[in-house]
């Protein structure tokens, strides 16, 4: 495999607008996302940016950057026109899609994300097990289901599985293979995509498989001012 890390990141956030400049400890986040990438060691970081403001920042940052139209729907969308201009040739065969408002995500498990991508698996992510029942009944937690070979076989926001035992947190980052991310963005939005918010159950009903490794800690994105607060704490600690 030949990756390259892409981190999507724009200013027109809901909960948290110009999320990706938010102050941490006197460097935007979109900094502490670069680090995170380089320190995961799978491959050239790239950031596909919206807006000339955090170009700018990933470049006194030591990134590389590409802009992309603000348009675009997804992450995903945003990744494959990156890696398009990036990579017109093709030499990356796979495409990491860290979600840029992670910063308290662990280089570690970027790695064993894309050492996830195996045994034909079309898309690689992570989980992260919790017997909270907050987090159970949280439909912003989204609830990943797998088969006892990793292999996932539904996401949502309903608590899922039923009976007893742990549910598994899905982690926001996806593992293409080059291939797998052109049909992905090419098709339609799939009717349980639609109805869940989860572009994920694209993939599923495409028929692509999606295998998922799990992690001990639970890297929760930054969507909101609290969220902002609680990653500062955290980074402040390591």
């Amino acid at each position: 495999m030949n990756p390259v890390v892409v981190i999507p990141a724009r200013m027109a956030s809901t909960r948290l607008p110009g999320k990706p400049l938010a102050d941490i400890h006197g460097r935007p986040m979109i900094a502490w996302m670069v680090d995170l990438a380089k320190a995961a060691n799978a491959g050239p970081v790239l950031v596909a940016a919206c807006e000339e403001e955090v170009a700018e920042a990933v470049l006194k940052a030591g990134g590389n950057v590409t802009l992309t139209d603000p348009a675009l729907p997804s992450g995903s969308d945003r990744v494959h026109a990156a890696l398009e201009a990036f990579d017109p040739a093709g030499s990356y065969d796979v495409a990491v899609n860290l979600q840029g408002d992670m910063p308290t995500m662990r280089a570690e498990d970027v790695a064993k994300a894309v050492a996830a991508l195996r045994d034909g698996a079309d898309i690689a992510t992570l989980v992260s097990p919790s017997s909270d029942a907050s987090d159970r009944d949280n439909p912003n937690v989204v609830k990943a289901v797998r088969a006892a070979d990793g292999r996932c076989l539904y996401f949502t926001r309903a608590a899922a599985p039923h009976g007893e035992g742990p549910i598994e947190r899905h982690v926001g980052i996806y593992v293409y293979r080059r291939d797998a991310l052109v049909r992905f963005v090419a098709a339609p939005p799939s009717p349980l995509e639609q109805r869940e918010k989860l572009e994920q159950l694209r993939a599923l009903e495409m028929g692509m498989v999606i295998r998922a490794d799990s992690i001990a800690d639970f890297p929760k994105g930054v969507d909101s001012p609290p969220d902002l607060e609680a990653a500062r704490a955290l980074l402040a600690r390591r």
